[in-house]
C-alpha cells in the first residue's frame, strides 16, 4: 500500500500528552515524581532579577567621583525601602542639605568611584511554572522545572493569541457551521471555555471578555476583527503573550469556516469537563500550534489504539490547506505513483480526495494538504 508523510493537525479522542514545565532561570522545584498535579499546582518557581537603575549620585550630590563612598549611607547590597536615604552631602557648613533616597523598595547595588554613579536594583520578580494540565510528574529536571504527562482528549488548531488557561467546556453552537454571535453569551458563561461553530465575530469577542470567558474555540475568525482586536496587524513571531483577558484558537482558519466535524464531535463528546487550552502559535522554524486539552478520568480510559503518525495513505482523513480547496476536509482514495503536470507546469506528487461535504473526488497536490491525526 502507497504511504506518504505530511505534517498535519491533531485531533485525537485519547493521546498521552507529555508536557515539560520548565523555569526561565534555575530555582526550586516544588514537586517530585510520582506526584499528581492539577492544572494550578505550581511546580517550579524562581525569581526573575529586578531592574536595575543608575543614579548619577556625585552630579546631585556635587561631590567629586572619587569621593562618594564619603556620601554613601548604606552598604552595597543592602535593602532599601521607599524614601529612605541612602546618600547625604552638606554644604555651607551643614545649612543645605542634598538627599538622595530610594524611589521604591530597593537594592543598593554598587557604588562607583570612577563613574561617580549608584546602582539601585529594584525587588525580584518572583515567577511561578504551573502543571498546565492535570496528571502525574514523571520526570525531575533538577532547579529547572518537571515533565508532566497525561491522558487526554486533544486538538490542535490553525491559530490562536493568548496564552495558558483552563475553565469548563460548554458548547454554545449547535452544528459546526453556526457562528458564535453575542447573544449566545450570559454572565453564566463566566469561567468556561467556550465552543463555537463557523466564527466568533468581534462583538461576541468583547462580550465574553466582559463576562470573563476564559477561552474560546471556534473555527474562524476575520482577519479584519483580528487587527482591530490587537490593535497591531500580526506579524510572522510567536503568539501566546497577548494580554487580552482571553485566550482565542482558531481551528480552521480565517473567515467563516464551519468547525471540522471530528473536533466538534470531540469538543461536544466532553462538555461539561475541564479543559486547558494555550493559544501559544509560531508559523516559522519549530512550529508551535494553539491546544485544547481535556484531561481523561479513569473511567474514560480504554486500550490504547496505536496509529502510524504522519501517514498519508487511503482512508486518511485530511484538510485541504491552500486554494481552490482551501479549507474543504475529505478522505485520501488514491495515491498515484506517478508525478502529475499542474497547472503551473511544474510536477507533483499528487493524491485524490474525497470531500465530506459533497463527496466530489478531486486531485490536489499532496503539499496541499495536512492529515488531521487521529
Amino acid at each position: 500500500m502507497a504511504h506518504a508523510y505530511t505534517p498535519g493537525l491533531k485531533v485525537s479522542s485519547k493521546i498521552r500528552l507529555q508536557k515539560r514545565r520548565i523555569l526561565p532561570l534555575k530555582g526550586e522545584v516544588t514537586v517530585k515524581v510520582g506526584d499528581m498535579v492539577e492544572s494550578e499546582t505550581v511546580v517550579a518557581r524562581t525569581e526573575l532579577p529586578g531592574k536595575v537603575t543608575p543614579v548619577n549620585a556625585a552630579n546631585i550630590l556635587g561631590v567629586p567621583a572619587t569621593d562618594l563612598m564619603n556620601y554613601v549611607l548604606k552598604k552595597e547590597g543592602e535593602m532599601l525601602k521607599k524614601g529612605e536615604s541612602y546618600a547625604l552631602a552638606k554644604s555651607f557648613f551643614g545649612l543645605f542639605k542634598t538627599t538622595l533616597r530610594a524611589p521604591d523598595e530597593c537594592m543598593l547595588e554598587s557604588v562607583s568611584n570612577i563613574t561617580g554613579k549608584i546602582l539601585l536594583r529594584s525587588k525580584p520578580l518572583p515567577v511561578e511554572v504551573k502543571a498546565y494540565i492535570e496528571g502525574k510528574i514523571i520526570e525531575v529536571i533538577p532547579r529547572e522545572g518537571v515533565v508532566v504527562e497525561s491522558w487526554a482528549a486533544f486538538a490542535q488548531g490553525i491559530f490562536g493569541i493568548g496564552g495558558e488557561t483552563n475553565g469548563i467546556l460548554k458548547m454554545v453552537c449547535n452544528a459546526p457551521d453556526e457562528p458564535l454571535t453575542p447573544e449566545k453569551i450570559s454572565a453564566e458563561d463566566a469561567g468556561h471555555v467556550l465552543v463555537g461553530g463557523s466564527i466568533v465575530t468581534a462583538a461576541a469577542l468583547k462580550k465574553a471578555i466582559e463576562h470573563n470567558v476564559k477561552a474560546i474555540v471556534v473555527g474562524g475568525f476575520d482577519d479584519q476583527d483580528l487587527r482591530n482586536f490587537l490593535g497591531y496587524d500580526l506579524g510572522v513571531a510567536i503568539t501566546g503573550s497577548e494580554d487580552k483577558g482571553i485566550t482565542l484558537m482558531v481551528t480552521e482558519g480565517f473567515g467563516p469556516i464551519p468547525m471540522a466535524y471530528r473536533t466538534f464531535e470531540l469538543m461536544q463528546k466532553h462538555q461539561g469537563q475541564k479543559a486547558c487550552v494555550n493559544g501559544a502559535t509560531q508559523i516559522r522554524a519549530g512550529v508551535i500550534r494553539p491546544e485544547v486539552v481535556i484531561p481523561m478520568r479513569e473511567s474514560e480510559l480504554s486500550e490504547e489504539l496505536h496509529v502510524e503518525a504522519g501517514s498519508l495513505k487511503p482512508g486518511t482523513p485530511i484538510r485541504i490547506i491552500r486554494e481552490p480547496y482551501f479549507g474543504m476536509l475529505g478522505k485520501v482514495t488514491e495515491l498515484p505513483s506517478a508525478l502529475l503536470k499542474l497547472e503551473s507546469e511544474t510536477k507533483a506528487r499528487v493524491l485524490k480526495v474525497q470531500f465530506d461535504s459533497n463527496n466530489e473526488i478531486a486531485t490536489v497536490p499532496r503539499a496541499n494538504v495536512e492529515i488531521l491525526e487521529t
